[in-house]
């Protein structure tokens, strides 16, 4: 008994012991303003951001809405990445065990005749036993600690990787739709434009057949028709293979999608806030799992370390055994036995060393990873910025354009009929006014792309 109670003074005194360097948040240089912000922004930015907002305040349509919230539930990457937490709370659940003794039961019986030989006599044994084993592998210097330590910032990592799912699958949905209602106004404006050719055509044709003009005109207007009725059955294509990629991130089989605003009509502000940078670290999914994963890498280094030192383990076992299963629990029947073991690495040729240089790589490869998904962050929100406000003087032009263009549309066509110019400026018009409302169209997209793109970048769209 003085042995067993000095080994558990022994092992109360050495259960902190872990070995290995204890995580500290590295130290991060992050620049006190976005690139690409506004000039007011980048003076004094202020601590309101886009991404603070949630996603249904930022994308106000109704339809798009439900179309994410549909997602959110259905969609197989969302639901893959929930498996993986349930992977990851199991295995964290199977490294912490480790710490644990182990306690096993058993009951044996045992009946054996021996037949007669010229040395023995025929005889009979009967043997009935019922026991409890355990077995305890004493963390002293940490390893199974920090393999636990490691596994729940793996499962950390996990969690956060499925934020980051989140955030894309939002992004990636409100990007479809928007690309859906550019598509949609398109072919709208094809339509629109095929009609009032076909009736140009007709008023040609008539002239045409009275003197007028020329079958030349005729000709001219019959190619403004054609160019217009060609780009339909294209749009057509093209939407009905957007609302397929938009039933795939719903969790759909493909089919039709419910549209809500048009293009023109989705809310979105002229400036976006940015927020400050120093809190990107904190919002970005992607960075907070970068930075579990370096946790998870710097405990293991610990785990590798301890190897250097013994493993102690405590064995007991406790029970009954008799030769008649009626005596079993009475009479001197009782048995016990309580032992340790100790287990000193001397030479493993370097294996234990090399262990804990590859645990140390592989810690620092976490470190450049995680500082370098810092980098690119701000660099994705710096070309997000700049991007929505160029691609919004962008469009600010191409509307004026498209006016330009509609007038001078307008006014060939009074020339034409009034006999001061030919078909061919009417052709050269018509062709310059389509080609700007499509590329308006274009622009309008790229603009609310762009708004995503923002929200994104700045760590938006996850939270719920």
């Amino acid at each position: 008994m003085t042995k067993l109670a000095a080994l558990l003074l022994v092992v109360l005194l050495t259960a902190g012991c872990v070995v290995g360097p204890n995580y500290k948040r590295p130290g991060v240089d992050v620049p006190g303003t976005y690139r690409g912000a506004t000039p007011p922004a980048e003076a004094q930015p202020a601590a309101e951001s886009l991404a603070d907002q949630k996603w249904w305040e930022v994308f106000q349509d109704q339809q798009l809405q439900g179309l994410i919230r549909t997602a959110l539930q259905q969609n197989y990457d969302v639901r893959i990445a929930a498996t993986r937490i349930l992977q990851a709370q199991a295995q964290v659940g199977i490294t912490r065990a480790g710490q644990l003794p182990t306690i096993g039961g058993g009951a044996q019986v045992l009946d054996d005749r021996y037949a007669d030989t010229k040395t023995y006599r025929q005889y009979d044994t009967n043997s009935t036993q019922v026991g409890l084993s355990l077995g305890w592998d004493l963390d002293f210097w940490g390893k199974y600690r920090r393999a636990t330590e490691a596994a729940r910032a793996n499962l950390l990592a996990t969690e956060w990787a499925r934020q980051a799912v989140i955030g894309t699958l939002v992004s990636d949905v409100a990007t479809a739709y928007f690309q859906l209602r550019a598509l949609d106004l398109q072919l709208e404006i094809s339509r629109r434009t095929l009609a009032s050719r076909q009736d140009s055509l007709q008023l040609t044709q008539k002239l045409a057949n009275g003197g007028a003009t020329s079958m030349l005109d005729v000709r001219q207007a019959e190619q403004l028709v054609f160019t217009a009725a060609e780009t339909i059955p294209d749009l057509e294509r093209r939407i009905e293979q957007q609302e397929n990629l938009l039933s795939t991130l719903l969790g759909n089989y493909p089919g039709p999608i419910v549209r809500g605003m048009k293009l023109t009509e989705q809310p979105h502000a002229p400036e976006v806030p940015a927020g400050l940078p120093s809190s990107l670290l904190e919002r970005r999914p992607d960075i907070r799992e970068a930075e579990a994963q370096l946790i998870a890498a710097n405990a293991q280094i610990g785990v590798a370390k301890a190897a250097y030192f013994p493993d102690i383990s405590l064995t007991a076992t406790a029970g009954f055994q008799s030769s008649a299963l009626t005596n079993l629990f009475t009479g001197p029947a009782g048995m016990w036995n309580f032992g340790g073991s100790l287990a000193q690495p001397i030479f493993v040729g370097g294996k234990i060393r090399s262990g804990v240089k590859f645990s140390e790589a592989r810690q620092q490869e976490a470190l450049l990873t995680y500082r370098q998904t810092i980098q690119q962050a701000f660099r994705g929100v710096s070309d997000a910025l700049v991007e929505y406000r160029k691609d919004r003087e962008f469009r600010e032009q191409q509307q004026q354009l498209v006016l330009s263009a509609q007038d001078a549309a307008q006014l060939s066509e009074v020339r034409y009929r009034g006999g001061a110019a030919s078909y061919l400026e009417v052709l050269t018009n018509e062709t310059n006014y389509f080609a700007a409302e499509q590329g308006l169209a274009q622009a309008q997209l790229n603009e609310l792309v762009a708004l995503v793109r923002v929200y994104r970048s700045l760590g938006g769209g996850w939270q719920q």
